[in-house]
């Protein structure tokens, strides 16, 4: 979080969504959204829609002097803007109106989500066709040009619904495939070499600390550099809670010590969610047993679980059914209810 701003008074809420949600009608979606989480809500994406609704054709159209357009292989690197630039920007356009329409009076918490700096490397294709990822001076002209196109979105929805605190989510799925080396080249036969840390946390500092509020950094891939996250500035992590192991379990630790809101995935994403966290919807306390086994076992005091801990879906839910979408939103409200209720 920003020097500029006071976490203590920021108005946290017990639950929120990841970001994504099926289908195609901008205002269904913004009802969605803002009607399951009062005090919470989240600017809903559509990727359903096609290209430039995805989260990284989203993302690209954000950035300042620098476009992409759509190739066979994915999102590539233009000259100049295009058709799918501005498909990009119509849809996100189309749904901060909706976001606008549903939140008029709003005063409190709300969440938006863009790619940050490394997924967006690992999947913007240079001219040449090879991911951004595999140039250290296009990373950086990426991270930069992120930034200042955060700067501008960030005011634009401060704009429309003045009375937000507005949160910040950056999706970082391919964060720790970048970290190990795991990011496949354009032929599939190698892999990029793996970046340094202290590179990754810079960039990732500086994409931060263009919003003076919090930033919360999502990843619903096993590994989460928790440590990293933390150091970069990120005021909270989100993840899916179902992919812990016990590698996990002292980062974990030292992030709540530290003040870092843990926005914990307990909700499967889709009808057919396995691991840790899936379970009957009807059974908002079995969600979160895990959340509470797992404050047990680092010896964390229970009464701080719900102040430390936003329930939400493991990860979005764009590959659920409308009415699941739905239902599992709800539950994540009840099991935030729950956590509250029933610490122990």
């Amino acid at each position: 979080m920003s020097e500029n701003s006071d976490e203590r008074t920021f108005p946290w809420a017990p639950a929120t969504g990841v970001g994504s949600l099926p289908g195609g009608d901008a205002r269904e979606a913004a009802r969605t959204a803002t009607g399951s989480f009062e005090d919470f809500p989240f600017l809903a994406e559509l990727p359903a829609r096609g290209p430039g609704a995805d989260m990284i054709g989203r993302t690209a159209g954000m950035l300042v002097e620098l476009y992409a357009h759509v190739e066979p292989s994915g999102w590539r690197i233009s000259d100049r803007p295009g058709r799918d630039t501005r498909r990009a920007h119509s849809w996100l356009g189309e749904d901060l109106d909706a976001l606008e329409e549903f939140t008029q009076g709003y005063q409190g918490a709300l969440k938006v989500q863009a790619v940050g700096p490394w997924t967006l490397a690992a999947a913007l294709e240079l001219r040449g066709g090879e991911a951004a990822l595999s140039d250290a001076g296009a990373c950086r002209d990426l991270a930069g040009s992120l930034a200042e196109g955060l700067r501008l979105h960030l005011a634009d929805v401060r704009k429309r619904v003045p009375g937000a605190r507005v949160v910040l989510q950056l999706d970082e799925p391919s964060l720790t495939a970048v970290l190990l080396g795991r990011i496949r080249s354009a032929s599939g036969y190698r892999t990029h070499r793996a970046v340094d840390r202290q590179v990754v946390e810079s960039a990732l500092r500086d994409v931060i600390a263009v919003h003076d509020g919090p930033v919360v950094v999502h990843s619903c891939a096993p590994g989460v550099p928790f440590g990293l996250l933390r150091r970069a500035g990120a005021a909270g992590v989100s993840f899916d809670f179902s992919l812990l192991t016990e590698r996990d379990e002292e980062p974990i630790g030292e992030a709540v010590e530290a003040g870092t809101k843990l926005f914990a995935g307990v909700v499967p994403s889709t009808e057919t969610g396995s691991g840790a966290a899936s379970g009957a919807l009807s059974d908002p306390g079995g969600s979160v047993m895990g959340v509470r086994t797992l404050w047990r076992r680092l010896g964390l005091n229970p009464g701080t679980l719900a102040e430390s801990v936003v329930v939400t879906p493991a990860c979005g839910l764009a590959g659920a059914s409308p009415a699941y979408a739905r239902k599992a939103l709800a539950h994540c409200a009840r099991a935030a209810r729950s956590l509250a209720d029933n610490p122990e």
